[in-house]
């Protein structure tokens, strides 16, 4: 009876110093996520080989009638080249790396023709940011098995915004986004065409796909969750801008907007540009800001995006302007000539319709917690053939997103499907200028608390999680039905 007592206790006194082991080599190490080292990328470019950011074309519409548009998407596997002239095996949509951009007027029919190509694995393509029914929502309910079709319809119906599309298959959303599929959705509308911001697609309107992905020594793209990726999300070592690695973007003289998406799994963006040059924010996840909001940083979660311009004008031709994620360089833009025509950053952009409070008819209150495999919502993970929450169509409701701070906290940015929410207040107080407008993810650290306020205009099932996308997979997300 003694040796066993012993033989416990020695069991006991070995897990506690496991555990113990663990808390320590991950204090330093990951307080918070977002401080995951990039390593050895803030340098110069030494390579004899100069690389041209490569700009997403434009999706061709095969339907010629005006309020209706058609599109092919080929989700396939193929290779890419990252760093050292290596090739590695890539996802993407019509090609080898991301996607086309589809560009879309409010108002628009739009059907797309989706074909699986990726072999063994099944897919989806989910349209975030898009506030359409359940049914075309394209989260795991409207699977695409492979070698299958799908064809999905759908009206835009809200103001002009940078959105974006990517696969969200149950548990596999992370490897695939990783990969490479994802691409952007954008929305014009009367208030976009009237404006006087740049908007010539190319050449003074630029999209910019962020992202970081890790590589071997060899180039090869690398997705093999270690028990750090399965805590905090895949980080990786090397940073992309539209699938190229530390790129040259020649830009005019004058004003350049830049179509921002934090397209990484995990990481969080601290954006800055050289010698801290301002720039203006003009739109959040879901379309324009009010007005323009004088910034010399922007912090983006996985999955926001964010509308800027830069002005350029007080620099000569050849000069250059890095942008950097905290201290690594992401990119460089190469002043050029000026364009023709004359843009500005208006003073006011456009109206947004306050959602009050009191319009809401119920609040629900969701905490994001736990760790690992355990990550939850209120407690539970990830059931499809579970309803967590019951919303009634065209009704207003608040959400109470808290993020409880503890020993191994950390940041998770908070997604909802099918729908633009607005942001009440943020840790008590009203939110920040850049927050007032259409979001669909709002990003909380560790202690933090947001309340949001949305109408459900859709009916379907949907789903809310956090888009760090190896929480989401982990089981990091709820549904919840309009009726």
């Amino acid at each position: 009876m003694k040796r066993e007592m012993n033989l416990i206790i020695l069991i006991i006194i070995v897990l506690v110093l496991m555990v113990g082991a663990f808390y320590f080599y991950n204090d330093d190490k990951n307080k918070t996520s977002q401080d995951a080292p990039i390593r050895g990328l803030a340098k110069e470019n030494n390579s004899s080989t100069i690389t041209t950011l490569p700009i997403p074309e434009i999706l061709e519409d095969q339907n010629p009638d005006e309020k209706i548009a058609e599109y092919d998407l080929i989700a396939q596997k193929s290779t890419s080249v990252f760093v050292n002239d290596v090739e590695t095996e890539t996802y993407g949509y019509n090609g080898n790396y991301l996607g086309p951009v589809i560009k879309a007027k409010k108002g628009e029919e739009i059907t797309v023709n989706i074909k699986n190509a990726l072999g063994d694995e099944e897919t989806t393509v989910h349209w975030h940011g898009l506030e359409v029914p359940g049914d075309v929502d394209g989260g795991p309910h409207q699977v695409i098995q492979p070698n299958e079709s799908l064809q999905t319809t759908f009206t835009i119906n809200q103001p002009a915004a940078t959105l974006w599309y990517h696969p969200h298959p149950l548990h596999k959303t992370g490897k695939q986004v990783y990969k490479g599929l994802a691409g952007l959705l954008l929305i014009e509308d009367e208030v976009s065409d009237k404006l006087p911001i740049p908007k010539d697609y190319g050449r003074n309107d630029f999209p910019l796909v962020i992202q970081d992905r890790q590589l071997n020594q060899n180039g090869k793209l690398i997705y093999d969750l270690d028990m750090m990726d399965v805590m905090h999300g895949k980080h990786g070592d090397t940073p992309l801008v539209n699938g190229a690695n530390d790129a040259l973007l020649e830009v005019p003289k004058g004003k350049v907007r830049l179509r921002l998406l934090n397209g990484s799994n995990a990481r969080t963006n601290r954006l800055h540009l050289k010698d801290e040059l301002p720039f203006w924010q003009i739109g959040s996840d879901g379309g324009f800001l009010e007005k323009p909001v004088k910034l010399q940083e922007l912090v983006l979660g996985a999955s926001e995006r964010a509308e800027v311009i830069v002005d350029f004008s007080s620099y000569k031709e050849g000069e250059r302007i890095e942008l950097f994620d905290q201290n690594v360089r992401l990119m460089t833009f190469v002043v050029g000539e000026e364009l023709d025509k004359e843009t500005e950053i208006p003073e006011q952009l456009t109206t947004i319709k306050t959602i009050k409070p009191e319009e809401a008819t119920k609040s629900r209150e969701f905490v994001l917690q736990g760790m690992g495999h355990m990550v939850n919502i209120n407690g539970k993970q990830m059931d499809i053939h579970r309803i967590d929450e019951e919303v009634n169509l065209d009704e207003t409701e608040i959400w109470e997103v808290s993020n409880p701070n503890g020993r191994m906290a950390m940041e998770h940015p908070f997604h909802v499907h099918g729908v633009q929410f607005q942001i009440l207040e943020r840790n008590g107080e009203e939110p920040p200028e850049n927050e007032r407008g259409w979001k669909d993810t709002v990003l909380l650290m560790p202690g933090e608390n947001v309340k949001l306020i949305a109408t459900f205009k859709h009916k379907g099932t949907f789903m809310y999680h956090c888009h760090i996308l190896e929480h989401e997979d982990a089981g990091m997300m709820g549904q919840f039905q309009v009726d």
